[in-house]
């Protein structure tokens, strides 16, 4: 299917919805469901103008940082971790500790140590997201043929040079298979971490139109974030499609045999 078929059947639901929202919200007036147009206005008024600096530039700072640094701290104890073994026996436990904790329940404990500021709000994306990268980079590492460590082994390559150069790339679509499930939980967490103990944001002034019952407001910054998730997604698989070219294209191949 061509790339503008795909784009014009992936707008089918979108506008249906739409419909049905613009049709709902005209027929019976609610203050919770306001209409399109006042929540477009409030839109472009507050994230197009007056609150970019203030508020959506360091929300989407502290997501960037904190989710290249999980990402990078991620993949590469996930294959250290999946290639020594005494390594893996020794950090596994404590590994499946701290993933079994829920990522919003670390947001109060790291606010009381690291404090308010834009540090505990990348520390909490941080931590969130790291350990979906480390397990599933792992996964894939374990899951290379074993037949690769016979080459590296009978070519004499050293360890080092093994995981940068063959099970790295081996294991490249489960390690993008973890980026995006950290990537997708950053998201919620720089939203999550900006509705306790901040004094800006996007989930700060989304929080603060909550709790003054301004419903234009909040959809206004639903409708931001809805628009931010659609782009970083969209470069999200950009890039997947770029890195793993040759893996798609083998799939592609095997898939038309």
């Amino acid at each position: 299917m061509k790339l503008l078929s795909r784009a014009l059947l992936g707008l089918v639901l979108p506008c249906v919805l739409f419909f049905l929202y613009v049709r709902f919200a005209s027929s019976s007036p609610s203050p919770y469901f306001p209409p399109p147009g006042k929540i477009w206005a409030r839109f472009q008024d507050t994230w197009l103008f007056a609150h970019v600096a203030t508020d959506v530039a360091p929300s989407l700072r502290n997501l960037v940082v904190g989710f290249s640094a999980s990402a990078v701290t991620g993949v590469t104890l996930g294959l250290v971790l999946g290639r020594v073994t005494w390594l893996q026996q020794l950090f596994m436990p404590l590994v499946h500790f701290f993933r079994s904790t829920p990522p919003i329940m670390l947001i109060p404990p790291l606010v009381l140590i690291v404090g308010t500021g834009d540090t505990s709000k990348i520390a909490i994306i941080f931590v969130g997201s790291l350990f979906p990268i480390l397990i599933a980079t792992l996964d894939g590492v374990r899951s290379v043929d074993p037949m690769l460590t016979d080459v590296a082994r009978g070519l004499r390559i050293s360890r080092l040079r093994a995981i940068s150069q063959l099970y790295g790339p081996a294991a490249g679509p489960a390690i993008f298979g973890g980026l995006e499930t950290g990537l997708q939980i950053s998201v919620v967490l720089m939203v999550a971490s900006e509705m306790i103990a901040a004094t800006h944001g996007i989930g700060y002034l989304t929080m603060q139109a909550q709790a003054t019952f301004d419903a234009v407001g909040v959809w206004s910054g639903i409708l931001l974030l809805s628009v931010i998730g659609f782009l970083i997604a969209a470069l999200f698989k950009a890039a997947r499609s770029r890195v793993l070219a040759w893996h798609i294209q083998m799939s592609r191949v095997a898939r038309d045999r």
